[in-house]
């Protein structure tokens, strides 16, 4: 392990076992020439143990992390037994405060990683927050979809390592999606600095949705129960399956869309995604999943033109029956459940036909 048994510094503060602190890391500079602060928060058990970084808002629209991280540090009933625990509430400072994506030079700083202290400004923030999360043992990075889309709760994590894919597992979503991650990518780079890291993807931007809240609240807390830090039983869905291969469906003419699914259903080959009508309603043609797999993700803005995307489609290796039997025998949790229902709420969904 990284973290030791006595003293451990971050950001200059030195955090002895038993301690939290509340620090401040500087990461860039103002036009003004004023430095700009990162906050983050240090919890240190009175035993030793692993230490264990949760970041959110390294695209800076992508609240929904940010909601997870705010609810792990005002939760009572968090209690950490060992280790240490590094909470980053937003990484992207300089986007969040625009409520934009990127940085202000249209950098993206999930590219810019592991930085360097010479580079372009993207790199020298990167860089100066990695010094951070090198450091630590695991990590668990919280994401939403981009702008006018949204993401059924999914793992995504290199498993081809060990480490990575027993954090994967032990986060308990339905879905763990296998990918390396792309170059520059805080997980990619983490991972490569011997610190394996995976990532939540659920959810909008410009939005902290309280079941994104609970799926991330629970999935770090079963990740620090199976790592010995907090007490408890892991909390697991209806099922879980591995998604080596996805797919974009795609509009094939301009127009209006009328859904069929939404987040996280299960759907057959062939099935009715959307029903694309023009302006006035006349029916252009219907957009049928081309594979039997479940929805990852689709887009929540109707108005399409031809190539648009319209839905990510998870493929599962063993087909999607196993997956119905699961929830038709074990029920889904209630947190699960209400997820469904939450995002789902963002697009109008009817049956083929009406």
């Amino acid at each position: 392990m990284k973290s030791p048994e006595n003293d451990f510094a971050f950001a200059g503060e030195r955090i002895a076992l038993g301690e939290s602190r509340d620090l401040q890391l500087e990461v860039s500079a103002s036009y003004a020439g004023l430095p700009l602060y990162l906050p983050f928060k240090v919890i240190r058990a009175e035993q030793p143990g692993p230490a264990v970084f949760v970041t959110a808002a390294v695209h800076g629209d992508e609240l929904n992390g940010t909601g997870i991280v705010r609810e792990l540090m005002l939760s009572p009933q968090f209690v950490l037994e060992s280790g240490t625990l590094v909470l980053i509430p937003v990484v992207n400072m300089l986007g969040f405060e625009r409520h934009a994506r990127y940085l202000p030079d249209r950098r993206d700083l999930n590219r810019s990683f592991p930085g360097s202290s010479t580079g372009s400004m993207a790199r020298r923030y990167a860089g100066a927050i990695f010094d951070v999360l090198k450091r630590c043992d695991f990590g668990i990075d919280l994401h939403s979809a981009a702008l006018r889309r949204t993401n059924f709760a999914n793992v995504r994590a290199d498993l081809t390592d060990q480490a990575t894919e027993n954090l994967a597992w032990a986060f308990g979503c339905e879905l763990v999606v296998n990918s390396k991650g792309p170059k520059g990518s805080l997980r990619r780079s983490c991972l490569e600095a011997g610190c394996p890291t995976i990532i939540l993807e659920a959810g909008e931007v410009w939005k902290i949705e309280p079941a994104v809240v609970d799926i991330g609240t629970r999935g770090v807390a079963n990740v620090l129960k199976s790592l010995g830090m907090i007490t408890g039983e892991i909390q697991v869905p209806a099922y879980q399956v591995r998604i080596d291969k996805t797919k974009w469906v795609r509009a094939e003419r301009g127009g209006l869309l009328q859904y069929h699914v939404s987040p996280g259903d299960v759907v057959d080959k062939d099935q009715a995604l959307a029903t694309n009508s023009d302006l006035l309603g006349k029916e252009q043609n219907v957009l049928c999943s081309p594979v039997s797999g479940i929805v990852l993700g689709m887009t929540t803005l109707p108005a399409v033109k031809p190539g648009d995307p319209v839905c990510h489609m998870a493929i599962p290796p063993s087909g999607v029956e196993p997956i119905r039997e699961a929830i038709a025998t074990q029920k889904l949790d209630e947190v699960d459940e209400r997820l469904r229902d939450d995002l789902a709420s963002s697009i109008q969904v009817t049956k083929e036909g009406l």
